[in-house]
C-alpha cells in the first residue's frame, strides 16, 4: 500500500500575508508546494490530502490544487474553527482553527492508511521523502511505530522574524524521548534564542535536533488526537488563541509510553517561506538545486 502526504496548508493566508500573494520561487512560476508534490510522488506516495479553509478553497484550487489531478490522486479536507469540536460551545471571540494538532485530525475520515505530515510553507527535499516513505512501507512497523525527520535548528530559522520549532531529544538509537514547542525562536549572531509568552529570554546552541513537522504516522495517530483535542477544549477551548501543536500530542504520547518515534535525518537543504521577505532566499536555493540537476528547469512539462 502506498502511503499519503497530508500538507497542512490550512494556514498559508495568515502570517505570509494572503493565499493570491504567494510569490513563486521557480523559473516557471513553481510555489514551494510544487516541490513537495513532485518529490512525494517520486518517492511513491499515492495520494496527496490538503488540508485548507473553505474561505481560499476556490483560490488554492485554481492556483495549485488542480495542477495535480492527473499525477496524483487528491482530496481536501477543511481546517475550520468548528471542526470535530463534538458541540464545544466556541469562544465568542475565537476565529481561528486550533493548531497542527487539530490540522490533522480534520483529515482523520480521508486517510486510512501510514502517511506522512508536512507544512505547505516549507521545502524538505527529495532525500527526506525518499527516507520518510522507505520508513512508512516497512513490513514490520507495528500501529503505535511513528517517525519524524529531524532538522539542525540553526538551518531552519528565518531571517526575517521569529518562527515555532519542537526542539527534540533523543536516545543513542535516535529513538525521540522527548519534544518542547517554542513558538518563538530567533536567529542570532551565535545561534538562536527564544521567548516565552512572559518575555522571559533563553539561548540555544543552534545546534539541537528540531522537527519542522514532517512526521510519518500510521491511523493510529487519529484515535490518539481525538482524545487529546477533547481534553484540549476542555482545559483551553476557553482562549481566543490556544493552539494544540503536534509536537505537544506526540511529546505526551511517548512520555506515556503509548507510542515510538524514530528520528530519521536527511540530507537535503532545508528551507521555509514562513514571511514574504524568505521567498527571495527560497528561489535563490531552488535556482541553486537546478543547476545542480536535482530538479528541470519547467518542473511538471515532463510530467
Amino acid at each position: 500500500m502506498k502511503p499519503t502526504l497530508l500538507i497542512l496548508a490550512a494556514g498559508m493566508g495568515t502570517r505570509y500575508g494572503g493565499l493570491k500573494q504567494i510569490d513563486p520561487i521557480g523559473p516557471n512560476g513553481e510555489i514551494i508546494i510544487d516541490y513537495s508534490i513532485y518529490d512525494a510522488i517520486n518517492a511513491g506516495f499515492g495520494k496527496v490530502v490538503f488540508v485548507i479553509r473553505h474561505c481560499f478553497e476556490d483560490a488554492f484550487k485554481e492556483k495549485i490544487g488542480n495542477k495535480f489531478i492527473n499525477l496524483v490522486e487528491t482530496a481536501y479536507s477543511y481546517q475550520e474553527v468548528n471542526t470535530c469540536v463534538d458541540g464545544f460551545e466556541l469562544p465568542k471571540d475565537r476565529d481561528k482553527p486550533w493548531g497542527t494538532g487539530h490540522a490533522i485530525l480534520v483529515a482523520c475520515d480521508l486517510i486510512h492508511e501510514p502517511f506522512a505530515v508536512i507544512n505547505a510553507d516549507d521545502y524538505y527535499g527529495p532525500g527526506a521523502f525518499n527516507t520518510i516513505a522507505r520508513f512508512l512501507t516497512t513490513k514490520d512497523l507495528s500501529y503505535n511505530d511513528y517517525a519524524m525527520i529531524g532538522y539542525t535548528l540553526r538551518d531552519t530559522l528565518s531571517e526575517y522574524g521569529s518562527v515555532a520549532r519542537g526542539v527534540c531529544r533523543c536516545d543513542e538509537n535516535m529513538l525521540l524521548k522527548g519534544i518542547i514547542e517554542y513558538k518563538k525562536i530567533e536567529k542570532t549572531s551565535t545561534g538562536a534564542r527564544y521567548f516565552e509568552d512572559d518575555g522571559t529570554k533563553h539561548v540555544l546552541t543552534g545546534n539541537e535536533i528540531v522537527s519542522r513537522n514532517m512526521w510519518g504516522f500510521q491511523p493510529s495517530i487519529f484515535d490518539h488526537l481525538k482524545v487529546r483535542f477533547g481534553r484540549f477544549l476542555e482545559e483551553r477551548g476557553y482562549e481566543s488563541n490556544s493552539e494544540l501543536f503536534i509536537p505537544t500530542v506526540v511529546d505526551e504520547l511517548i512520555n506515556k509510553e503509548k507510542v515510538t518515534v524514530k528520528v530519521l535525518h536527511a540530507n537535503d537543504k532545508c528551507f521555509g517561506v514562513t514571511y514574504r521577505k524568505d521567498a527571495a532566499n527560497a528561489a535563490k536555493c531552488i535556482c541553486q538545486l537546478i543547476e545542480q540537476g536535482l530538479y528541470p528547469e519547467n518542473l511538471w512539462e515532463q510530467s
